[in-house]
């Protein structure tokens, strides 16, 4: 009776992972499929038809400029990386290894940003970047989105560097290592898989920041996220190449994670066991 109970959940068990499997890449498969369609094919569910590039080539026509919108949000993600890291790594060491005043009172006003729904946020960075004419520029997407990443990534980070023994740095302070080389040589390797998840969380954030992309951009530094509702035209979405685009805008992200996947496994363990 036990074995005939046991077969039975493993048969459900099995069934419902690949329920769950065929509802999170179904659609995925279908998009990737649409972009190789061609304007007749796209309203067909046969998964028999002649695939073709041109999508591909539209995307990046003149007629979208995808290809500037594609760098614009290179550009935002890289420097916002780029200031978030080294500004984070930084600020989480100090908070986790010295006694700051009010240190407490910090933690919480860092952690409470995120509390913060960013439509909020939005009427008094409008009011600034027009007094600063900052409106539609990259500077100011990048600073909107650093008000976002630093606080995150000071507090991720924080939980793994106060993982690692202080005895550690006390025995290289001990050999004549000085605080930066502390960071430097100990720190980062040992807090590597944590610093590793910050970045991959940071860049999600970035690359797909949208709401404050809306208001505060118009033409010159769109990014990605408002070019795709580029491809809805007078007759309706143009689903073909909306699907290609979703592929390309998709691609950053799905390399990265594929680079990056090992210590950043290990930096979500971590933080599963801590």
């Amino acid at each position: 009776m036990n074995i005939l109970k046991s077969k039975l959940f493993n048969a459900f068990e099995l069934i419902g992972t690949i329920f769950i499997v065929i509802c999170l890449f179904f659609p995925i498969f279908w998009i990737v499929l649409t972009a190789f369609k061609s304007g007749e094919d796209v309203y067909s569910l046969s998964m028999i038809f002649d695939p073709t590039l041109d999508n591909f080539k539209n995307v990046f026509s003149s007629q979208y400029e995808f290809g500037a919108y594609y760098l614009n949000s290179s550009i935002v993600v890289l420097v916002a990386l780029l200031i978030t890291l080294p500004v984070s790594i930084l600020a989480a060491y100090s908070l986790s290894r010295f006694n700051i005043f009010g240190k407490q009172l910090l933690l919480f006003l860092i952690l409470s940003t995120q509390f913060i729904p960013l439509i909020v946020n939005v009427i008094p960075f409008f009011t600034l970047f027009k007094e600063w004419g900052l409106l539609d520029t990259l500077i100011a997407l990048i600073i909107v989105n650093l008000g976002h990443t630093i606080p995150y990534a000071i507090w991720l980070i924080k939980g793994f560097i106060d993982s690692i023994p202080i005895s550690i740095e006390e025995a290289a302070s001990i050999d004549g290592a000085n605080k930066l080389q502390i960071i430097w040589h100990i720190i980062l390797p040992m807090a590597k898989p944590g610093i590793i998840t910050a970045t991959v969380f940071c860049f999600v954030i970035v690359w797909n920041e949208y709401m404050f992309s809306l208001i505060l951009t118009n033409q010159k530094a769109v990014t990605l996220p408002i070019a795709l509702s580029y491809f809805v035209g007078e007759n309706g979405v143009i689903w073909n190449e909306m699907a290609a685009a979703g592929i390309l805008y998709a691609l950053p992200t799905i390399v990265f994670m594929f680079i990056v996947r090992k210590e950043f496994v290990k930096g979500m363990s971590a933080g599963a066991v801590k």
